[in-house]
């Protein structure tokens, strides 16, 4: 009698973690049942001809803005936006209004994730000088991928600048803590340097590369001090990539897509106020070393650090303009547009984007194309030749910086515990998405 399953992808290319097979996909319960599926039935088949099938694809570094403005984003469109565009987890920053940084305020997004999200989730837990003492077991909580910290002050209310209480919060806990690394009194320092109304470009010399460069070295003196593991979030200088080799036992490293495709200073001469984000973009020599990273395997995770603003606000002078892009929707098919470059293989693509934020954050049953994981999967197709533009971005801000890109390579269905949620541009059945699980 011939096996039957609840999903079956057939005909497609299959990327595992030790080549590329094609072979049939069978699920069952919501995970992956067999790999190599002979004569079978199923509830449902995926016709995959023609298409690579890829473990699902995360991004480990959104801001869902939720709770927050509706009118910018919710976590209903955003976790819509991500499965549109390919991806099956995000990870959801806590710099909302208010912040999650307390057992009350997580347990009310918790339980919302599993009402509203179109994904699987991870949440961030905010650090705060005031709530250390929480850390060790807000760390811990239901779908909780870590603690994150601001040591250099961006979009919210989130600050943790000086070197004790950044200590204090490392000796807090034991799972890896993501920074994002810049250093407040150089920021203080150089911000009566500039005026209303100077070019956009103005930003990266602001924060500029010391700024960042500063504020790594600091976290990772104290990282070695206190024996703390870091995820150092949108590394943007090529300085920093060189140093944290020497800290890999310490340290990961996270790249934006952004920092992989723009560069200064044509990005704001072209963008304005839409290429303003922080770490800034900055020039060739920081988008070599990001590429090089890649390359040599320094980088170990790729995100979008989707941060949406209203349209009308990024279209202020500087720096009256905020800083923050929009990115889940669009992180897959730019990096597709890499992969057909010839920048990076499919394989370290699906490294840096599944295997990659499995391993950082621990994330139990993703990240791979194996029996007994998670049935994440997402369905590409590496020829297909689209335009991004606005019109197609369904966050309600409604902007992409990389409105009019022409790109190769497109996410043709994405698959959430084996409920297919998209297909052929188009978002299918209810929200399935569940709190992810990462060991302690």
């Amino acid at each position: 009698m011939p096996a039957h399953y609840d999903l079956l992808i057939r005909g497609g290319i299959c990327v595992l973690p030790w080549g590329e097979y094609a072979i049939d996909v069978g699920v069952r319960d919501g995970r992956i049942a067999a790999l190599g599926v002979g004569n079978a039935t199923a509830d449902r088949m995926l016709e995959a001809a023609g298409l690579h099938v890829l473990p699902g694809l995360i991004d480990p570094h959104v801001h869902l803005r939720d709770p927050g403005d509706p009118a910018v984003e919710t976590l209903a469109t955003g976790t819509k936006a991500a499965v549109l565009g390919g991806l099956t987890a995000v990870f959801d920053m806590p710099n909302t209004a208010p912040s999650i940084t307390d057992a009350d305020r997580l347990a009310w997004k918790q339980d919302y994730v599993e009402q509203t999200a179109w994904c699987d989730m991870g949440l961030y837990v905010g650090a705060t000088k005031s709530n250390v003492s929480e850390l060790a077991e807000l760390e811990l909580g239901r779908g909780v991928c870590g603690v994150k910290v601001f040591a250099g002050s961006s979009t919210g209310d989130l600050l943790v600048d000086d070197d004790a209480s950044i200590a204090a919060v490392m000796r807090s806990g034991r799972r890896r803590i993501s920074y994002h690394s810049e250093d407040e009194a150089r920021l203080q320092a150089r911000k009566g340097l500039f005026k209303l109304g100077d070019p956009y470009a103005c930003h990266m010399e602001w924060r500029d590369e010391e700024c960042a460069f500063l504020g790594t070295r600091r976290l990772m003196a104290l990282a070695r001090q206190t024996g703390r593991a870091a995820h150092i979030l949108h590394v943007s200088t090529a300085e920093e990539l060189k140093y944290l080799r020497d800290y890999r036992d310490l340290a990961t490293v996270e790249l934006l897509v952004n920092h992989l495709t723009q560069v200064a200073p044509e990005v704001y001469e072209k963008l304005g106020g839409l290429g303003v984000m922080n770490p800034p973009i900055r020039g060739r020599r920081h988008y070599e070393a990001a590429w090089a990273a890649v390359q040599d395997g320094t980088a170990d995770t790729i995100g979008s650090d989707h941060a949406p603003h209203p349209q009308a606000a990024k279209l202020r002078p500087w720096p009256e303009c905020p800083a923050g892009l929009t990115g889940v929707q669009t992180l897959v098919p730019v990096m597709l547009d890499h992969v057909a470059a010839g920048r990076l293989s499919l394989a370290r693509m699906v490294d840096l984007m599944c295997a990659g934020p499995a391993r950082v954050y621990g994330a139990i049953g993703k990240g791979r194309l194996a029996a007994g994981y998670d049935a994440d999967f997402t369905l590409v197709d590496l020829k297909r030749q689209r335009t991004i533009e606005d019109r197609w971005i369904v966050t309600p801000c409604g902007w992409t910086p990389f409105d009019g890109m022409r790109v190769i390579g497109w996410p043709m269905a994405t698959v959430v515990r084996g409920h297919v949620v998209m297909q052929d541009d188009e978002v299918l059945g209810i929200p399935v998405g569940r709190l992810m699980r990462f060991s302690g």
